[in-house]
């Protein structure tokens, strides 16, 4: 199987959730660690966590070994710029040796393994430049992309992400529906965390 780096983007400042979010406890782990630990057990070749803020602080709170061969930290002293400066950071680690990258977002607790290698796989049987997994007809997280697409990445700007990228190439993308139930939900305020650790609870 072709060489795949996925980015964890974990370099926000959390600002409506007033602390570093990466960090609130869920199940004896941070909400960065539950992602984390899916990342590195999925069949992507290389995990580059991308921190930003508060980077220090975040990575000496990990419980994930953070000398694990699949795994680079990098930080990226940009962040206040929006996400798309940590999906550029993370590429230019990257870039020149994976011919494909796929961006997860470490405020998504609900990623697992089996989502990640399930959309690795349709995305690279399909040949198509672009791929995400789909929810209700509506284009979610993780994404996926091929290299002949880096040099429109470096171009990204502010917080929009690749969004642009599926918009352009809206023909050209492979949506891959979940083989599992997946809750695509995003941790953003305390609101939400306290409702997801309420539904760990009634499962």
């Amino acid at each position: 199987m072709s060489k795949v780096a996925g980015l964890i983007l974990a370099a926000g400042t959390s600002t409506r959730m007033g602390k570093p979010k990466q960090l609130l406890p869920v199940e004896g782990m941070s909400l960065l660690d539950r992602v984390l630990v899916e990342a590195l057990d999925s069949e992507l070749t290389l995990v580059v966590l991308v921190l930003g803020y508060k980077a220090q602080e975040i990575k000496e709170g990990l419980k994930t070994q953070i000398h694990h061969p699949k795994l680079k930290i990098i930080e990226n002293r940009d962040y206040r710029d929006g996400i798309s400066s940590s999906i550029i950071a993370g590429l230019s680690e990257v870039e020149e040796e994976y011919d494909h990258c796929m961006i997860i977002l470490a405020d998504m607790p609900r990623i697992t393994s089996t989502i990640i290698n399930h959309l690795l796989h349709q995305y690279l049987a399909s040949g198509l430049p672009l791929g995400s997994i789909k929810i209700e007809n509506r284009r979610s997280h993780p994404v996926i992309f091929q290299r002949r697409l880096y040099p429109e990445i470096h171009q990204l700007q502010g917080d929009l992400g690749a969004r642009d990228l599926f918009i352009r190439y809206s023909d050209h993308v492979c949506l891959v529906e979940p083989e599992e139930d997946y809750n695509d939900m995003d941790i953003d305020t305390m609101d939400d965390y306290l409702e997801f650790k309420k539904s760990l609870v009634q499962v």
